[in-house]
C-alpha cells in the first residue's frame, strides 16, 4: 500500500485495512483515528459507503478520500458524503 509506505517513511503512525468492512469493525471495537484516507475502490464496502456509514455512526475523524479516478461526478458524490 503506497500510502502506508509514505506514511511510514514520515513516520506518521498509521494502520492500514484490506476493506470498508474492517473499518466499520474497528471503529465498532471504539478505536478512533484523527485522519483517514478513504480509498473509493476498497473491496466489500467502497470507499463513498463506508464514509456514508462512518458519518452514520457518529464518527467525527477527518476523511480523505482517495481515488484513482478524475471524473467530477465521482469526486463530487465523495464529497457530499462527508
Amino acid at each position: 500500500m503506497l500510502h502506508q509506505r509514505l506514511l511510514n517513511k514520515a513516520g506518521v503512525k498509521n494502520h492500514a485495512l484490506e476493506n470498508g468492512k474492517e473499518a466499520i469493525d474497528i471503529h465498532c471495537s471504539a478505536q478512533s483515528f484523527d485522519m483517514i484516507l478513504m480509498d473509493k475502490d476498497m473491496p466489500i464496502m467502497n470507499g463513498i459507503e463506508e464514509t456514508n456509514k462512518l458519518r452514520s455512526m457518529g464518527i467525527g475523524s477527518m476523511i480523505v478520500g482517495v481515488s484513482s479516478s478524475s471524473k467530477e461526478e465521482e469526486i463530487r458524490e465523495f464529497m457530499e458524503v462527508g
